[in-house]
């Protein structure tokens, strides 16, 4: 199973990568849902970066420590839970970025390995995950075209 969204937004890869690097300052404020966020091994968008945050979704607390495992600089920022256990539901949660004229496509992905009645029994729970993904990407155009801070 895979959640997936995305935004269009008027700005730049670098602007994106920006985005990412800063995100112990961008994650509050990225969305209301967010509760922290610290780099543990690493401080910038490299494969083998450790991060840990947590948030709040469909009213429940996820805490979640993750490992950058792929990155190519303006086009892909993708990571995976260290927990082998967690890393089994949940494969990766990928960033994909395509310039489109001038304009950036970011693509969210969830890569969930679940069967039928998992996603079944599951469904509150990610039909709010997919809310929350919406949110965050609105949010970070919003945050992108509007921040001069977010340098890039």
């Amino acid at each position: 199973m895979i959640l997936a969204d995305s935004v269009r937004i008027h700005t730049t890869p670098d602007r994106v990568l920006a985005f990412f690097e800063g995100m112990a300052d961008n994650y509050l404020r990225w969305h209301h849902d967010h509760l922290s966020f610290r780099w543990v091994a690493g401080r910038d968008i490299a494969k083998g970066v450790t991060f840990h945050f947590e948030e709040r979704i469909a009213g429940k607390l996820l805490r979640k420590t993750v490992r950058l495992t792929r990155v190519l600089p303006g086009r892909l920022i993708e990571f995976a839970p260290t927990n082998r256990l967690f890393r089994l539901i949940l494969p990766s949660t990928a960033f994909a970025i395509e310039v489109d004229g001038d304009e950036v496509i970011v693509r969210q992905t969830l890569r969930l390995r679940i069967g039928p009645l998992g996603a079944w029994l599951n469904r509150c729970e990610f039909a709010a995950a997919a809310r929350h993904m919406r949110e965050e990407g609105l949010n970070m155009r919003r945050l992108l075209v509007g921040d001069p801070a977010i340098a890039g």
